[in-house]
């Protein structure tokens, strides 16, 4: 499998998969590269309907010089202290915000959602996260409003009173509930439909089956996230006797 960058020839290649409509993982094995390869060059490259191969490989070259001339961070000097190979999280970091990028957040909000989840303490402050991703201030701001409206992030204050956003456990509960209120606000809206097509016209039918199939995926996520948080959240105690009980944090 050849390693390094991607050639331009290579992007060419992926240029003319995607035109001709072939999966990431098809245009990866022609190429010997890894589909993750694939996937993170399209992505962040206007996405598979506007990639072009001159464009990407252009791209990518400002970024390179942009690296090479860019002063040493604090973020990388730190995540070198904790012995971690610096490189390695850059690529991991890229890796996962492309991840979400293709269930659909859009691509700033992947970045900051992504230096949240992969910074130690869980918080950062829109001042750190601006330094972190060299991006505004105005930047940061669109992101956490739109991440807080989905239920992905939660604010707090610290002790000097700045306001910080926060990733965690119970964050990931709370979303996953958010859904499921989702999934029934659809449900009532498609049986609202069926009295206004008329029962029993093939069109109330199929709201009617959409209206139950979403009702019960809502309700399972609930109940599969109301058990997840009262097993994750017990350990075992530090106590002789071999249960379990809750975590004195969680209540």
């Amino acid at each position: 499998m050849p390693g390094g960058r991607l050639t331009q020839p290579e992007r060419q290649q992926i240029a003319l998969g995607l035109a001709d409509g072939l999966a990431y993982a098809e245009i990866a094995r022609r190429l010997d590269r890894p589909t993750s390869t694939v996937t993170r060059e399209v992505m962040r490259n206007g996405g598979p309907t506007t990639y072009r191969a001159d464009l990407a490989h252009r791209a990518t070259e400002r970024r390179t010089h942009r690296r090479r001339q860019a002063p040493p961070q604090g973020p990388r000097s730190a995540v070198q202290a904790h012995g971690r190979d610096a490189e390695a999280v850059a690529e991991y970091e890229e890796t996962f915000t492309t991840l979400l990028m293709q269930q659909g957040l859009p691509k700033m909000m992947s970045r900051v959602l992504t230096c949240l989840y992969t910074t130690d303490v869980g918080s950062l402050t829109a001042a750190e996260l601006a330094g972190r991703l060299q991006i505004s201030p105005a930047s940061v701001s669109k992101a956490i409003t739109f991440l807080e409206s989905q239920g992905l992030i939660r604010r707090e204050r610290d002790e000097r009173r700045r306001e910080r956003y926060v990733v965690d456990d119970d964050v990931w509960y709370q979303s996953t509930i958010a859904s499921a209120r989702s999934s029934a606000l659809l449900a009532e809206t498609a049986r609202k439909g069926v009295s206004v097509l008329g029962p029993g016209t093939p069109a109330a039918a199929r709201l009617e089956s959409i209206a139950r199939f979403v009702d019960f995926i809502g309700e399972s996520i609930a109940r599969a996230a109301e058990q997840a948080r009262e097993v994750l959240h017990t350990r075992a105690p530090s106590a002789p006797g071999g249960t379990t009980g809750p975590d004195p944090d969680r209540g």
